[in-house]
């Protein structure tokens, strides 16, 4: 039966790729997108499916939808763009998940959030588990995005225990692939442009800190199995691949990929930037019969792909 759902954010990198794979499976899908970090190039293939709609609206203002299904991915992702208006970035998760809980109430619809591994903070564990509480700053210039997404989970349940809203939570781990934004800051986008371009590639402290990094169709799947379990499992959940890579090997598989001639240099280490982050997975391989299945070397190549043709179309 075809299903109406709402995903926020939806002209964003993740958003975009999630909206293609609900209509490829024969879904209504609406698309909520302000703009700010989201670019209606990355839907443009799917203005003319008569069962795709987009709405240029901020989540931190209320809207009234009929909908069975809502993805509320709505937020900046990236340091450069959450810390550019902080506030912005607390209003918008919360606010955001406010205002999405309540059309979920209203209609009946279930609701899956994306969180985040940040929730985690800078982990005195390793790997993280999802029972892990985190070592998160409250003060800190990541705080408003950390916090924001703390305080969504904490929203979620509670609309879960006192008004039976159906749930569902996602962790996300490090997650890259094509429609990424070029200028986001995230370390894999930033890596291939600047090989790409020939420029020095950049690197925080000393690139000894490690990432797990995921491809998108790889977190999709997780999204999509989260929100069809049956059995009432609301999680958190972590979706992302354990494989664990210093920044330094990342960069170098990148140039190797490239066959750039690009030199590393090293720049001081941000506030709170998190030394460790890897999934536990076991969750989600119980829960969802789910675990990556795209290797980083494969992914790399699909997403060098793209930025090589959008940086030469300008």
């Amino acid at each position: 039966m075809k299903k109406r759902i709402l995903v926020t954010g939806g002209a964003g990198f993740l958003g975009s790729h999630l909206c293609r794979r609900l209509l490829n499976e024969g879904n209504e899908v609406i698309c909520l997108d302000n703009f700010f970090t989201g670019d209606k190039a990355n839907v443009l293939d799917l203005m003319d499916n008569p069962y795709f709609e987009l709405i240029r609206h901020d989540v931190q203002e209320p809207i009234l939808l009929e909908v069975d299904e809502i993805y509320n991915l709505a937020c900046p992702a990236s340091p450069p763009h959450y810390q550019y208006d902080p506030v912005a970035t607390t209003r918008t998760s919360v606010l955001g998940a406010i205002n999405m809980l309540d059309i979920a109430r209203k209609c009946g619809a279930k609701i899956l959030q994306a969180s985040t591994s940040e929730v985690y903070g800078d982990p005195e564990i390793h790997p993280q588990p999802e029972s892990y509480r985190g070592n998160v700053s409250t003060t800190g210039i990541r705080a408003c995005y950390d916090e924001g997404k703390r305080c969504a989970e904490t929203l979620f349940f509670d609309y879960q225990r006192q008004f039976g809203v159906e749930i569902k939570i996602v962790r996300i781990f490090n997650t890259y692939g094509p429609y990424m934004n070029p200028d986001d800051g995230r370390v894999v986008s930033n890596f291939i442009v600047q090989a790409l371009k020939g420029e020095d590639i950049t690197i925080y402290g000393d690139g000894k800190q490690t990432r797990s990094f995921q491809y998108v169709d790889d977190l999709i799947e997780g999204f999509i199995r989260l929100m069809n379990s049956e059995d009432g499992f609301a999680g958190p959940v972590n979706i992302g691949n354990p494989g664990e890579f210093t920044m330094i090997e990342l960069a170098e598989k990148i140039l190797e990929l490239t066959g750039s001639k690009s030199q590393l240099i090293f720049k001081p280490l941000p506030e709170d930037d998190p030394m460790q982050r890897k999934p536990v997975i076991d969750l989600a391989k119980e829960k969802l019969g789910w675990e990556p299945t795209v290797y980083l070397e494969d992914g790399l190549k699909k997403t060098i792909a793209y930025f090589d043709e959008l940086l030469k179309k300008g």
